[in-house]
């Protein structure tokens, strides 16, 4: 009898609770380093300056913020240059606001091709991941430079041994990134329009994220409130990482880490059971 091919994919009705191959996910790593090349190469495409924008958007965000926020409402930035205060929140802050956009609409964006031929759903968000990562890593090299340039102007500016943990927040920014789309491109594919809800949820939920504020400025009795967000620990450690300044509790950290383990397995339990029949949900 003949072996079967390890490429043979069997379908059945019966499917378990939380269908997730691993497996197959790495065998299809060539897709999705195609995927990740598509989505890196084509958002820019045809633009005037191309790739460039990745540099661009957190600078013009940050000079912006550092007006309004700064010079006009005039909010404390825990003695901290307020232009490197803002764009260090801003750069791990658009890792998971990207990551998530990106992934909410997966089912929708992608109906065509999920159609006409059978590969793990899972590449898709994962690829879109990757890519978002890739773009971090340019925007924290906008990051050090602009720290370099403080430097040499004479403003102190004092990185701590958290720059090792920098690697570990970008993979749990990843993992809530990759969660929160999973779990949201599942409700989007039967309620459409909801995706518009998705871009609003996002500036609410930046917000509610010591992005423009520090968590020290936040009242005592609310802190307990916005420490179950789960970016308020990774933005005041990255702030701390590159900084030296910054908010960090052993239990946030905690917190954070059990409400992003309940958001991802969550979302990978709905988008395995929603990729079964999505084509005729969509």
């Amino acid at each position: 009898m003949a072996s079967r091919d390890k490429w043979d994919v069997e379908i059945s009705a019966g499917q378990p609770l939380l269908d997730v191959d691993l497996a197959s996910l790495w065998r299809y790593r060539d897709l999705v380093g195609m995927l990740v090349h598509r989505d890196f190469v084509a958002l820019y495409k045809q633009t005037l300056l191309g790739p460039l924008w990745y540099v661009l958007q957190p600078l013009i965000t940050t000079a912006i913020f550092t007006l309004v926020f700064s010079q006009i409402a005039n909010i404390p930035t825990d003695n901290l240059p307020p232009f490197l205060f803002y764009l260090t929140g801003l750069v791990i802050w658009n890792c998971l606001a990207t990551g998530v956009s990106k992934t909410s609409d997966i089912f929708a964006v992608n109906a065509g091709i999920f159609g006409k031929v059978y590969f793990p759903r899972l590449t898709v968000p994962v690829a879109v991941i990757i890519t978002n990562m890739a773009a971090f890593a340019i925007q924290l090299l906008v990051v050090a430079g602009v720290l370099i340039l403080f430097t040499l102007r004479g403003i102190p500016v004092k990185p701590t041994l958290w720059l090792f943990a920098i690697p570990f927040l970008v993979l749990y920014v990843a993992a809530l990134a990759l969660g929160t789309g999973m779990l949201l491109s599942s409700v989007v594919t039967r309620f459409r329009d909801l995706i518009f809800v998705v871009g609003f949820g996002m500036q609410l939920w930046m917000y509610a994220t010591p992005v423009v504020y520090p968590l020290s400025q936040v009242p005592e009795r609310w802190q307990w409130l916005i420490t179950l967000n789960p970016m308020t620990p990774v933005v005041e450690i990255f702030r701390k990482a590159v900084l030296g300044n910054g908010t960090i509790h052993a239990s946030h950290i905690l917190t954070s880490v059990c409400v992003t383990s309940v958001v991802f397995f969550m979302g990978l339990l709905m988008f395995s059971r929603t990729h079964r029949n999505s084509i005729d949900t969509v």
